[in-house]
Parts: C-alpha cells; sequence; structure tokens
C-alpha cells in the first residue's frame, strides 16, 4: 500500500479488513503472520573481521598482483615486490573500510527497532512484541515512542514526529489524518499523515494501521540496499577482471612454451629454464597491459 497517504484513513481501514475500534482477532493476526513473516530487520551479528578480511583477496586481480608479488621475489625484483605488495595492501584496506562502514551502517539500522508496543486487538488494548506486528494492526503511539512499523495516521492529537533518520530533517513534523491529494509521488518529508518504523513520537499521541512491515517498510528497502552492497561490480571492475583472466592465461602459456622448448630442445637446466621462462612472462606482461589500466596491471608497477 504504498499509495496509502492518498486515500481516506477509512478507505485505508477497509482495503486491511480492520476496523478502528476492534482491531485484528487472532485467527486473522495468525493469518497475516504466514504471510507476511515477522517485522524484523536485520540485526547486528558483530563484524566478522576473518571473512571480511579474507574476503578482499579472491579478486581475479588481486590474485594475479600477489603471483607476481611472489614471481618478483624469485627474480630478485625487490622494489617490484615492495611496490605490487603496497598496492594490494591499500586495495584491501579500502575495500575493508567499504564493506565495514556498511555493516556499522546496518547495525545501526537494526538498533531502530522497538521491542514492545501497544496494540488494540478483539477490542482490547495489549502489550506485545514489535516482531508480531502484521499489516493491519492498530497501533497506539505516544510522546517518546519509537515507531514500529510503516503505518497510516487515524488518530493525531498534537502529534509530532521527528523523522530525520529517513529525511534528514531535524525538525519534528506535525501529523494530520486528511488525505493528501497528488497527482505525483511526494516525498517521505511531505507524507503528514504517515508515520515511517524507526522515527520517534516528539510530541502529542495518536494511533495508526500498519500498513508495511519488515524489509518492506522504508527503512527496510535502506537495509535491503545495504545488504547489497557486495553483491554488485562496477563495469570497470568487470573490465579489470576479464584482463586480469587474459593476462592469466597469456603468462600460463608463455611460461609453458619457453621452458619446453629451452628445457627440451635446448638441454637449459630446469630451474634455469623455469626463471628464464617466468621473467619472459612479467616481461610480456608489462608490454601487454594497456596504459588506461595500469592501475590494474598486475606487473604496471615496473612500468611506471
Amino acid at each position: 500500500m504504498a499509495e496509502a497517504y492518498r486515500q481516506e484513513a477509512a478507505a485505508t481501514l477497509s482495503e486491511l479488513g480492520v476496523a478502528k475500534a476492534e482491531g485484528l482477532d487472532d485467527a486473522q493476526v495468525q493469518l497475516r503472520q504466514a504471510e507476511y513473516g515477522q517485522n524484523v530487520l536485520p540485526t547486528d551479528e558483530g563484524v566478522n573481521w576473518a571473512r571480511l578480511i579474507l574476503g578482499q583477496f579472491t579478486d581475479v586481480m588481486v590474485i594475479i598482483l600477489i603471483v607476481a608479488a611472489f614471481i618478483s621475489a624469485l627474480l630478485g625484483e625487490a622494489t617490484d615486490v615492495i611496490v605490487i605488495l603496497a598496492i594490494v595492501a591499500l586495495n584491501a584496506a579500502l575495500g575493508i573500510y567499504q564493506e565495514y562502514q556498511a555493516e556499522q551502517a546496518l547495525a545501526a539500522l537494526s538498533r531502530l527497532q522497538v521491542p514492545q508496543v501497544r496494540v488494540r486487538r478483539g477490542g482490547q488494548v495489549h502489550e506485545v512484541s514489535a516482531e508480531e506486528l502484521v499489516p493491519g494492526d492498530i497501533v497506539l503511539i505516544g510522546e517518546g515512542d519509537r515507531i514500529p512499523a510503516d503505518g497510516r495516521l487515524i488518530d493525531s492529537i498534537n502529534l509530532q514526529i521527528e523523522e530525520a533518520t529517513l529525511t534528514g530533517e531535524s525538525v519534528p513534523v506535525e501529523k494530520e489524518t486528511a488525505a493528501i491529494e497528488a497527482q505525483e509521488t511526494i516525498a517521505l518529508g511531505d507524507r503528514v499523515n504517515m508515520a515511517f518504523m524507526g522515527t520517534a513520537v516528539n510530541y502529542g499521541r495518536g494511533e495508526m494501521v500498519v500498513i508495511n512491515t519488515g524489509l518492506r517498510t522504508e527503512i527496510g528497502n535502506i537495509a535491503t540496499m545495504l545488504m547489497q552492497v557486495e553483491e554488485g561490480t562496477t563495469p570497470l571492475q568487470r573490465r579489470l577482471n576479464h584482463l586480469g583472466r587474459i593476462l592469466a592465461t597469456a603468462a600460463l602459456i608463455v611460461v609453458a612454451i619457453v621452458f619446453i622448448v629451452g628445457f627440451w630442445a635446448q638441454g637449459i637446466p630446469a630451474e634455469e629454464m623455469f626463471l628464464i621462462a617466468i621473467s619472459l612472462a612479467v616481461a610480456a606482461g608489462r608490454r601487454g597491459c594497456p596504459r588506461w589500466s595500469q592501475l590494474g596491471c598486475p606487473w604496471a608497477p615496473t612500468a611506471w
């Protein structure tokens, strides 16, 4: 019910199949809990530092950089080793910082959840766990309360809600119950007949009917985006990964051909031939990296 602010409170109650004075009964609550699940956001499980750190070294380009550093060490190229490892360390540090910030933001969102709420069910006011709320529940809110779900206001007595967590606006919003006439979708801060999960009642009291819970709420949408931070890759990352696979394949082919020719055809000792083949592979990599990709090229530090 994304457009609940456009219709009258009575129409919203009717659409949700609930009477203001009665609320939902036990049977309705059970059916809706089975359909919508619990009213929860992802919880803070703490930072898994091992996963966070190891996850920075699974990218193809990073693996190739580490291999290049090892090869440079075999060849006695101390400068190359230092520069390559510095790039790997910087890349890992930036990745860890970004993922840590995302996890901290997710943890902050989880702390906005409310433990207990007052709801009207079966004509009586009960105090229940906020996790049990379902669309259609009538929630009573007052000064000092935190909103437990997204809802359409059906009663407002001098009600003011601080919505800085969603809109960034520090001034409390004066709420009302009348429908908002708008041809286009309006900003959250202008939906004065709505209350959103995670915001806080600054003054007054009122009642609302729940329309969205859990990850379907506005704050839940933010949590969903935070959980997806690690899943996407940028076009540049995809191109660098593709480049890394090409370079790795080319280097292996060069090493194999030179080693076989030198060892079997020329009779050069295996250890010496291995180092020669590796040197040629590194040299080929230096010349094979396009200029635009030198920051992502495993042998680019030497080319600097």
